[in-house]
């Protein structure tokens, strides 16, 4: 098992770079990665890393993973669309403030 995604975008006209703004945008914190096969630079990349420690300390399980999920899935969808990013950053804020790790919120 492992606690790491790789997702690539060799097949897509964004980058890792752009995905990773789109998301950050979105309120979802991921990493630019090189992927098998890169074809772009290291300071671009064909992907992202995506990492589940931060959300199982927070004690997330499957269905909170499934709706992050969908919203990864729907930036990904609508990498240009900024309205839509800041209306999921705040749909993200609200299901971490379900599950604070310290007594009050950090963000």
């Amino acid at each position: 098992d492992n606690h790491l995604v790789l997702v690539s975008f060799l097949n897509k006209e964004f980058s890792g770079k752009d995905a990773d703004a789109a998301l950050g945008a979105a309120g979802i914190t991921v990493n630019k990665n090189t992927v098998p096969g890169e074809t772009r630079s290291p300071f671009v990349t064909s992907g992202i890393r995506i990492g589940s420690p931060a959300l199982t300390s927070r004690g997330m399980k499957e269905k909170e993973f499934e709706i992050i999920a969908n919203k990864i899935a729907d930036v990904l969808d609508n990498i240009n669309d900024e309205a839509l990013h800041v209306k999921i950053k705040d749909e993200m804020k609200a299901l971490a403030s379900n599950f604070i790790i310290y007594d009050r919120p950090t963000y």
